[in-house]
């Protein structure tokens, strides 16, 4: 099938949609005037239970799906309770994926994240890095979850002919991050501790581990805009990489947060705290040639963020704290 325009009155159903992913694909669809968008909480559908979500497609048949649903969290989340994430996603992941080739999905996008390439993989990672070497151990289960739902797709794609696709998002942020002090990633994790160390006039904020590692961070409304994007343009079993092709070290992107945030206080790292990957660069090669690119640069996606973060969640952890 050559890839083609999506069919703004197609069902449409985005798995997911509360989540940071899941509510950008959802804006973005919603902006380009899809008239037949389907959404389901988890309150509403358990994902991970196989008959509710068999049900759902047999009842709904949407013609195209974005599975962003999965159980992601960081490094402290990750470590601390593999067995949920490597379990969650499987059953996640198994239950969409067989449901929509069941019900006649003709596309779906598979979510995997950048995080399952190998730990030592040659910088700029590219696409056929995959399963060349050894996992960050601090995150394999949730890796090996994802692996399993990017061959899901290329076994489905051999076995019935669809046309569903795998992206590879580098780290991600933006409107709707999860801010939870135990499970979020590194920049809501440093936006909310640097923006109550700025109102408590606190004279120092730690980091943990020793600042080197260098990351890539793209703004979740591109990846919803590369997301479209693909599945317009891109049928191939190959998963492909999405990001700015550009990285900073965790101390420059503490420097920047403090920056945008306003702390003047002291940045100090923990050293006795993992560091993990030591770098993590997408070779984005693949998507440029298909002509998409980011728009938003990383300081104006980090005040973006802030500006969220203040107006929804840091009045609610006000009225907790009082």
């Amino acid at each position: 099938m050559t890839p083609a325009p999506l069919d703004r009155h197609a069902r449409t159903y985005v798995a997911g949609h509360r989540g940071l992913v899941g509510s950008a694909v959802l804006r973005r669809l919603q902006g380009l005037g899809f008239t037949d968008l389907l959404t389901r909480s988890s309150d509403e559908l358990d994902l991970r239970d196989g008959a509710a979500v068999d049900a759902f497609f047999a009842a709904h048949r949407p013609a195209t799906v974005v599975l962003a649903a999965a159980k992601v969290g960081g490094i402290i989340a990750n470590s601390t309770y593999p067995a949920d994430f490597i379990s969650d996603n499987l059953r996640i992941q198994v239950n969409v994926l067989d449901a929509a080739a069941r019900y006649g999905t003709s596309k779906l996008l598979f979510l995997g994240s950048s995080c399952i390439y190998p730990k030592f993989a040659a910088q700029p990672i590219r696409e056929d890095s995959l399963m060349t070497g050894a996992l960050e151990p601090t995150n394999d289960a949730y890796a090996i979850a994802k692996i399993a739902g990017i061959l899901h797709i290329q076994a489905l794609r051999r076995q019935h002919g669809v046309h569903y696709i795998s992206v590879m998002p580098t780290n991600l942020y933006g409107p709707g991050d999860n801010y939870d002090p135990m499970n979020s990633h590194v920049i809501p994790g440093m936006i909310q501790r640097f923006h109550e160390a700025a109102r408590t006039g606190a004279p120092s904020v730690t980091i943990w581990g020793t600042g080197t590692p260098r990351r890539e961070f793209l703004h979740v409304d591109d990846l919803a805009r590369a997301c479209v994007h693909l599945l317009e343009h891109y049928d191939e079993p190959e998963t492909i990489n999405v990001g700015t092709g550009e990285d900073v070290t965790i101390r420059e992107l503490a420097e920047l947060v403090a920056d945008v945030v306003g702390y003047r206080g002291e940045l100090v790292f923990d050293t006795s705290k993992p560091d993990g990957t030591p770098r993590k660069l997408l070779d984005v090669s693949r998507i440029t040639d298909l002509g998409w690119a980011p728009t938003t640069g990383l300081r104006e996606g980090l005040a973006d963020s802030y500006a969220w973060f203040c107006d929804n969640v840091a009045p609610e952890r006000m009225s907790e704290a009082s």
